[in-house]
């Protein structure tokens, strides 16, 4: 399965580190990942492959958002196939 994760919220140390270490833990490949600073939102958007992923998919999201709990920052994950048939619209 591939997914696209994307965190957005105010810019500070560790976000990076924090999501990429959870996604280490659970055994989920990030593919590629793309981020930036706009003013002093921090905005990243990531496709993973949670194929050999050690939880189901749904607790993907949920994991993530308790990884990152303390840094603020809002988490969502889509699967591929829906986040691209979103962008169509």
């Amino acid at each position: 399965m591939k997914a696209v994760v994307s965190v957005i919220g105010k810019d500070k140390t560790g976000i990076i580190a924090a999501v990429s270490a959870e996604l280490a833990k659970l055994k989920v490949n990030i593919e590629d990942i793309s981020q930036t600073i706009l003013q002093d939102n921090f905005v990243m958007i990531m496709l993973v492959d949670a194929t050999d992923a050690n939880v189901p998919p749904d607790t993907l999201s949920d994991r993530l958002c308790k990884a990152t709990e303390k840094l603020g920052v809002v988490v969502h994950v889509q699967h591929e196939d829906l986040f691209n048939a979103m962008q169509r619209v």
